[in-house]
């Protein structure tokens, strides 16, 4: 019986993208994700979309690439009913041939288009990606029913992303500077507004509300020179003062900061790089390309990390327009040293909790979910904006070294880097549990 199943499994699998053996390998070859994704990263970056507003960007094209993806793997299910507000995505026609990896980049790229400025940019991509196809050889009629049926599933998905309260908050007020002591002022050089202060209201995908993990508060403001507070601020003065060269290259390498601004004599211009969403997806990139994972799985890979990305900001938010908390820059300036400057450039937001700890963790947690503990990779993602490579043993290890790197970086005290990192891996653990993909009655059966 499970022989019998295998090969009925087999044979629909191949069916999904016609039966002809010459151009099965090229459109069941899972770089077209892979080079979709990144298209989207590289626009992400030019265009300056701030980390929480791309991380929403990661969560919807991705999760529209595994509604298509899915349907040519039986085990993976749905992810409608387990996300907030999404309800059950469009199916494709019974006792029809359909290329589900066309379907899955035709419905990311379609969304990603719905979500970024450089619409021009992603057409062109996605334009030659098509002729891609359509030159493989595969039949025109499977060819048109993919694409139609991606289009269908992104029409979908951006219909549940319009209710997810983004719009609404593009027009509430700006933060306003308070006048505590303790709370966070703009920064040098450029002294940006602070960026989405009402993020927490955006809707959760995954865990059940922006608050749900809400943690220790930070340890309480004092200019006292015996006080904790003022001892924490030291270790960010001394650290950044005796930088090694390694810790230097740790933290430019975790960086991750679309808003650094660069000032020469009356001219201001921004230096583009990629947010810190963007970092982990491509690390997951990396993982699927390592195990040779294929396209469904891929687009499974992507889900679930961007959805830990997507709910970690908010939960991560929630905490920095509670607390409001001072950064170290404007601290160390007012209190120790006028003149001090930290190595990175401060982003324009709260100092607790870190969102690049709290990400990081999140996403590590789930591809250690996804791809096993002590799962060996070098990173290159930040190879092309100039720096070098780095190597972990595990996901984990690679969340330690990004949440350390605001310490040498001097923008963030010790317990925001901690704590960051302890939340991160409850949001994690919980989408793991919480969020199912796999029909593990049906693998169990093959």
């Amino acid at each position: 019986m499970k022989k019998l199943l295998l090969l009925v499994c087999t044979i629909a699998c191949l069916l999904s993208c016609t039966s002809h053996n010459d151009y099965q390998a090229d459109v069941l070859n899972p770089d077209r994700l892979h080079r979709s994704v990144k298209k989207i990263t590289d626009i992400i970056v030019h265009d300056i979309f701030s980390p929480p507003v791309a991380s929403r960007i990661y969560a919807y094209t991705s999760v529209a690439a595994y509604e298509a993806a899915r349907h040519q793997d039986s085990t993976l299910v749905s992810m409608a009913g387990q996300l907030h507000g999404l309800e059950p995505v469009p199916q494709p026609e019974a006792g029809q041939a359909y290329c589900y990896p066309l379907a899955s980049v035709q419905a990311l790229l379609l969304t990603g288009r719905a979500l970024i400025f450089s619409e021009d940019k992603l057409d062109e991509f996605h334009k030659a990606l098509l002729e891609e196809y359509h030159q493989s050889g595969l039949p025109e009629d499977v060819y048109q029913r993919s694409i139609a049926y991606g289009a269908k599933v992104s029409e979908h998905i951006l219909k549940w992303a319009s209710k997810d309260n983004y719009k609404q908050t593009r027009s509430f007020p700006k933060y306003s500077i308070q006048d505590s002591e303790s709370t966070w002022k703009p920064t040098p050089p450029a002294y940006m507004d602070a960026v989405e202060p009402h993020w927490k209201k955006i809707r959760t995908f995954v865990i059940d509300s922006a608050s749900q993990f809400k943690g220790m508060p930070p340890p309480a403001f004092s200019k006292d020179k015996n006080s904790e507070f003022y001892k924490l601020a030291v270790e960010v003065y001394e650290t950044g003062k005796h930088l090694t060269d390694e810790q230097k290259e740790i933290a430019r390498f975790w960086d991750c900061n679309p808003f650094v601004m660069n000032v020469k004599g009356h001219v201001m211009f921004a230096t583009k790089k990629i947010s810190p969403g963007g970092h982990w997806m491509n690390i997951t990139h990396l993982a699927c390309l390592k195990e040779h994972t294929d396209a469904p799985h891929a687009a499974e890979a992507y889900a679930k990390v961007a959805l830990a990305l997507a709910d970690g900001f908010i939960a991560c938010w929630d905490e920095k327009y509670r607390h409001l908390l001072i950064r170290p820059e404007t601290y160390i300036n007012l209190y120790i040293e006028e003149t001090w400057v930290p190595l990175l450039q401060t982003p324009p937001f709260p100092e607790y909790l870190s969102g690049h700890s709290v990400i990081s963790s999140a996403a590590a947690t789930t591809l250690t979910g996804v791809f096993g503990d002590n799962f060996a990779f070098t990173d290159s993602t930040e190879t092309e904006f100039g720096l070098t490579t780095r190597s972990f043993k595990s996901f984990r290890e690679a969340a330690l070294e990004a949440a350390s790197s605001r310490l040498y970086g001097g923008i963030h005290y010790r317990p925001a880097n901690e704590k960051g990192l302890v939340m991160g891996t409850a949001v994690g653990e919980f989408i793991n549990r919480r969020l199912r993909t796999r029909n593990t009655a049906v693998a169990s059966n093959q």
